[in-house]
């Protein structure tokens, strides 16, 4: 079985509260997927989702295109500057998330695939020289 990663310990570890809670609060017990349907739906709330996003750009376009010029510009590099902060933050976030890799296995697999091309770089010469040109050697001769 694979490790799980800190996200999915972390959720399910949210969950086993929740549901501790749930149990504490109300008797009533919920079935598995109950459960996982509240935490969908309480994850897409909470995300906005992709579409919502799009709403409200275009809600915000008709206030920019009713400001002067010099407002407008200043209204869309403010946008702009606002965009590339929440996408700097969203990385920063996500690089969090990431399981990175420990020096044991970075190690063991640098030197897996070093082994690896040795091998084929040998196997690739010993074709190369010793049964390649031989052949080519023998049917050029033949023509000759």
């Amino acid at each position: 079985m694979a490790k799980k990663s800190k996200t999915q310990r972390a959720k399910a570890s949210a969950r086993r509260a929740e549901r501790k809670a749930g149990n504490a609060a109300a008797p009533a017990e919920m079935t598995a997927a109950e459960d996982s349907t509240s935490v969908n739906s309480v994850e897409k709330s909470s995300q906005g989702g992709l579409f919502n996003r799009a709403k409200k750009a275009k809600s915000s376009e008709p206030a920019a295109s009713s400001q002067s010029g010099k407002a407008a510009k200043s209204a869309k590099t403010a946008r702009k500057a606002e965009k590339k902060s929440g996408f700097i933050a969203q990385v920063r976030s996500e690089m969090k998330r990431v399981t990175w890799p420990t020096r044991q296995d970075v190690l063991r697999w640098s030197g897996v695939v070093v082994a690896a091309l040795v091998f084929f770089s040998v196997f690739v010469f010993v074709l190369d020289n010793w049964v390649v040109t031989p052949v080519l050697l023998a049917f050029s001769s033949l023509g000759a």
